[in-house]
Order: C-alpha cells, then structure tokens, then sequence
C-alpha cells in the first residue's frame, strides 16, 4: 500500500501487516515492514514459521471440509492472501459456508473488496474480546444447531487474561452444537532473551502480544477431543506434500485440532 486509507496509521505497526509482510504480501506500510524486520533480526525464521503457520491452516481446513464441517468461521483472519480459507474448502465442498471475522476496519474493508462475498462467503467486523457482540454478528450467517469450526490462528497470543480468553473459547464452546471443531495456533516463549526483545517490539504495534506455554495452550481444548497428532508444532500437524516445507525448522508455538465431545 503506497496511501493509508482513511482513518489509518501508517506509523504504528500493525500486527496484520506485519503478518502479511512476513508472508510476501504487499499490503504494508513502512512502519510495518521496519517493525517486522526488527523480529526478523532476533528470530530469522520468522517468515518461514509464518508461512508454516499458513501451510497448517490449509491443511486443517482441508481436513474439516473432508470430515462434513460446511461452516467455518475464521476470527482473527487478518488480510486476504494466497490460499485464503474459503478458497480451500470449497475444493472440497462449495457449499461451505466461510466466515470472517476480524476487527481492524482495514482487514474487514480489505476483505469486503476482495473476497469472493456472497459466494458462501461472507467478512463481518466483530472483536473477539466482546464475544456477545461476535457471537451475535456470527449467527447471522452460521446456524449454531449444526456442526461449525472455529478458526483461531495466531490470534490467542494477543489476547491477554485481562480478557479472559478461556472463557470466550469456551462460551464459543458451548454455543456450538455436538461434532463442531476448534483449531488454533499459538505462540510460545522461545529463548528468554529473544522473547523479550520480541515483547517490546509488539509493545509499539497495534496488538501486545501474550505469550503462553504449552501447558497454558491446552487448556484451551477443554471440552474437545484433540485431533492425532495433538498439540503440537504446526509444521508436524498431518505434514503432506503439497503443504510441508522441507527446508525450514522453525517453530514458534504449538498448533491442535480439537472435536467437540
């Protein structure tokens, strides 16, 4: 982007631009791309393990659309980019209906312009740190008495417990109908040093980030039964051809699939 829409910063870094510079995209402004070099120097991997991020959501989509799921709803989707969600599912099943949600009115008016709406797909603006409202947004489009998964990819790690997160995943839980799915990504501490670093860095951006172990990821899953191969990093969740990325290693956080009990 060569102009800010109107309304928008250009000199604060955006955790959605940042993710779409790591991934290649054009859809970013020099704050962004500074800051997003900045994590490069401390973590050189980080756009590979951006891009198996990526690879992981294709697959999981993959994955629900072959098991019968015909609604998605992806929250915290970011900017439209290559092998976008409803674009994987309807290669299996046209008739799945995509929802995405996301609070920046950039990523939403981004979305809105690009995307295929109206083709079972649909962008709505909601937070997911007011769930009532999301939920409410949500069900305009999704029918909470059949089976639906929530996608929740990097979006949990900038959420901090002020918000309660645990409880909205599982008020989203709960809402949903027996045989609906929860898949997400989440950042873990690496080496102290360079989360440190890292934390000061998403500190000036639009979104702080709040970094959680595994063992505080899981809990998350209350509720559903993981998916093999659990929770685990999201280059190892059901590796295929099309989607692995041979020649890198990074990992960032764990990644899981879980069905409703």
């Amino acid at each position: 982007m060569s102009q800010p829409p109107p309304g928008v910063d250009p000199n604060t870094p955006n955790v959605a631009r940042m993710y779409d510079y790591y991934l290649g995209g054009k859809d970013n402004f020099a704050a962004d791309r500074a800051a997003a070099e900045q994590m490069a120097s401390l973590f050189p991997d980080v756009r590979a393990a951006a891009l198996e991020n990526r690879a992981f959501l294709a697959r999981t989509v993959h994955c629900l659309a072959e098991a019968g799921i015909r609604q998605i709803v992806d929250i915290g989707s970011g900017l439209p980019t290559q092998g976008n969600v409803h674009e994987i599912a309807h290669r299996v099943a046209p008739d799945c209906k995509v929802v995405y949600v996301d609070y920046d009115p950039v990523v939403v008016a981004h979305g809105q312009a690009l995307l295929s709406r109206g083709e079972n797909v649909e962008v709505v603006m909601g937070d997911f740190r007011q769930p009532d409202d999301l939920l409410a947004k949500v069900g305009q489009e999704i029918d909470f008495d059949r089976p639906v998964a929530f996608l929740l990819f990097a979006l949990l790690h900038f959420v901090h417990e002020a918000d309660k997160p645990y409880e909205i995943v599982a008020q989203m839980r709960d809402l949903s109908a027996p045989g609906s799915y929860l898949a997400l990504t989440h950042a873990a501490p690496a080496i102290p040093d360079v989360s440190e670093a890292a934390l000061e860095i998403y500190k000036k951006a639009t979104a702080a980030l709040a970094l959680r172990e595994y063992e505080e990821i899981l809990p998350f899953f209350d509720g559903y039964e993981l998916l093999d191969p659990g929770l685990v990093a999201p280059r190892d969740w059901r590796p295929d051809a099309d989607t692995y990325l041979p020649d890198t290693h990074a990992s960032v956080g764990f990644g899981g699939v879980g069905r409703k009990l």
